[in-house]
């Protein structure tokens, strides 16, 4: 059975919170390994469409917003 492709908006918000993580000073691969991708699907998602979308469409401050409201139901 295929895995479910992830929509834009949530390739988008997982690209914003590896760069929170980021500049909370967590190394870019143990970033990446928390949102739960491959290091090669990042790499991918960064440099292809959705690096441009995210700074159109989609405003970093939502982004974030949305990241710390899924967060903090832990």
């Amino acid at each position: 059975m295929a895995t479910k492709r992830p929509k834009p908006e949530e390739i988008v918000l997982k690209l914003r919170q590896v760069e929170v993580l980021m500049g909370q000073g967590m190394p870019r691969i143990d970033a990446i390994r928390q949102i739960g991708v491959t290091e090669q699907t990042y790499y991918r998602w960064s440099a292809g469409e959705f690096r441009k979308a995210s700074s159109g469409r989609f405003s970093r401050q939502t982004c974030l917003a949305e990241w710390v409201r899924n967060n903090s139901r832990n």
